[in-house]
């Protein structure tokens, strides 16, 4: 069984621990710093064996040098970003199969936000750590790659399961939630989502992990593919390509 804690940083950051419980293993996701997590660890009693990067944002990966002086954690990161994240003790690459905290974990490159980014697919739970490359309704800024990379890195994740619940790198839901809506605004599960998502955060709850079957339907950086969405809103191109470079410009200058 595995246990998975939202830990909150900085001003909207999610760092994610995980407990696997019959290994006695625990692993952090992107701790964009250290004192949230020794603190959350020293509560539970429990040691940190791994520390886990998607990408080498320092809002991802602030904690590891001090908690890796603390725990001695092993370090899991992306190969392609080895000039920028240090002390990595394990490399890595697209499509590898490794273990994260005791469970087989597939790595799947994304490049667009960053080139060398990469997410973390574990199958038989379902779950989907995706970093700064998908968030509930959203996506990442294109900082480092190409509109082309980060659409077909978007569109990789999208070939998941539907059941696959994902764990994105921030809270930008409601954010994500105002464009979504100005830019599909007859999507009536798209409407109440975003009911849902308004509970949520008044609540001060997360709206982390999010259901991937659903994001398929309500995400416009995922249907830009689907030629009835991009006709509906009116997008003057049949290129998948294009079409997510326009929305993805509509949204950074939303």
């Amino acid at each position: 069984m595995i246990e998975i804690n939202i830990i909150s940083a900085l001003s909207d950051n999610y760092i994610y621990l995980l407990r696997n419980i019959e290994k006695n293993i625990t692993a952090v996701v992107d701790p964009g710093e250290s004192k949230p997590v020794e603190k959350f660890l020293n509560d539970k009693g429990w040691h940190l064996d791994e520390i886990v990067n998607t990408h080498h944002h320092h809002d991802h990966t602030g904690g590891n040098r001090q908690l890796k002086e603390i725990y001695g954690s092993k370090l899991i990161a992306p190969i392609y970003e080895k000039e920028k994240i240090s002390n990595i003790d394990v490399f890595v690459s697209d499509n590898d199969v490794i273990s994260i905290a005791g469970l087989e974990t597939k790595v799947i490159h994304t490049p667009g936000h960053t080139l060398g980014h990469v997410c973390f697919y574990i199958p038989h739970e379902n779950i989907l750590f995706s970093g700064d490359t998908l968030f509930y309704l959203g996506c990442g800024r294109v900082f480092e790659g190409s509109m082309e990379q980060m659409c077909s890195s978007l569109l990789k994740l999208k070939n998941l399961p539907d059941e696959t619940l994902t764990y994105c790198g921030h809270e930008y839901t409601q954010s994500n939630a105002k464009f979504s809506s100005y830019i599909d605004p007859n999507n009536e599960l798209l409407q109440t989502a975003i009911s849902e998502i308004n509970v949520k955060r008044t609540n001060l709850e997360p709206t982390i992990p999010f259901s991937l079957g659903k994001e398929k339907k309500i995400n416009p950086f995922l249907r830009v593919d689907d030629t009835k969405f991009t006709n509906s809103i009116k997008l003057q191109t049949t290129s998948v390509v294009e079409s997510f470079k326009v929305i993805r410009l509509q949204k950074d200058n939303f």
